[in-house]
Order: C-alpha cells, then structure tokens, then sequence
C-alpha cells in the first residue's frame, strides 16, 4: 500500500483536498481531528497534558482546554516541546494502526491529513508527500471568513508559527496551489488521485 501524507497550512485549502480525496474513495486520516480525539476525558492525550502541565489544563468534563493549551504553548516555545514529546507518540501509534488497517483492507492507497506532517519527520515516514499552498492574503481572507471573531494580527501571528512554505512545499513531491475556485481545486486533486493510483511520483 501506498502511504501518502498531505499537508499544508492554515487555510490553504488542505480540508477541501482530503474531502475530495476521500469522494475519490481514497481513505483519509485527519491527524489534527485524531489529536482533538485524545484530547477528550478518558483518553491517553489529556492524561499526557494533565500529568505534563497540571490539571488545571483540563476543563470541568476532563477535556484539555483546547484554548488554555493554545496559549500556553504559543507563548512558550519550550512547552510545545514538551507537549509534542509526549502527545506525538500517541499520534503516531494511533496513526500506524490505522495504516495497518488499511493495508490489510487491500487498499492501494491511504492518506494522512496533518498540519505538522513535514516538521514531524513525514518525509521518514511516508512514500509520498503532498503539499497544498495558497499565497498568504488568500489564506488570510479565508481564515478570516471562517472564524469571524479572529483578527488579522491574531490569523498572522498562527501563520508565521507554523513551517513557512516555501520550506514546506520543498520538502513534498506534489503541490497544489489552491489559489483559484474550489472546483479548480477539485480538478487538480482528481488528477492527483490518478497519479498515486498509478504509482507515479512525479
């Protein structure tokens, strides 16, 4: 089976890419939707987060305050490395049994969705890597649409945090750049699933 990672960063149309994908019949794992999975009470991430950071990161239901961590590790660059050292393993157990899965369904190929892919050793760990990419006031704008209650500086200050991507896209073998309309997207994804259907890398 073909192991395929698709990433990108904030609002650079990589959701739209997996939807389509996974219309295609091609089986997508969101990486970043199985983080906020751990993050529920009972569950191995919030234990790692109490037991790393205290208690008081979790909220009345045993839930990591998703908002509370967020500032807590934006602001400390140190504490996102200890909150991956202890949250990534999870991801990545629960990512591998996942792939087993689908390779023993006979799948040809199977994609991760995840935001960090390239930073957390995607390139190690993956056949195939995929970019998606939008120019910056693009991925502003959409951002800004999305969630009314943010502000430039704020969707700013999360872009420049993540991997910029031009380091990101060089790292890939594909990239699709999602600066046009959603069905010019679409159309571009559906030539990509042609070429990892066949194999090719290039």
């Amino acid at each position: 089976m073909r192991r395929v990672g698709l990433t990108g960063g904030i609002a650079s149309g990589k959701s739209t890419v997996a939807a389509r994908l996974r219309e295609l019949g091609i089986p997508v794992l969101d990486a970043d939707r199985l983080v906020r999975d751990l993050y529920e009470p009972g569950r191995a991430g919030a234990a790692a987060v109490a037991d790393e950071f205290g208690p008081e990161l979790l909220d009345e239901r045993g839930a990591v305050d998703r908002p509370r961590l967020s500032a807590l590790a934006f602001a400390d660059p140190a504490a996102v490395a200890r909150l991956n050292a202890r949250v990534h393993p999870l991801v990545r157990r629960e990512t591998d049994r996942w792939l087993a899965e689908r390779d023993s369904e006979g799948e040809a190929v199977a994609v991760v969705e995840a935001t960090l892919l390239v930073e957390n050793g995607g390139r190690e760990r993956y056949d195939f890597l995929v970019a998606v990419s939008a120019p910056e006031e693009t991925r502003l704008a959409r951002a800004l649409r999305r969630d009314p209650s943010s502000t430039r500086e704020s969707v700013l200050a999360r872009m420049r945090a993540q991997l910029p991507d031009e380091v990101r896209n060089a790292a890939c073998d594909v990239v699709l750049v999602s600066d046009g309309s959603v069905e010019e997207l679409r159309a571009k994804v559906d030539e990509l699933a042609a070429r990892l259907r066949s194999g090719v890398r290039s």
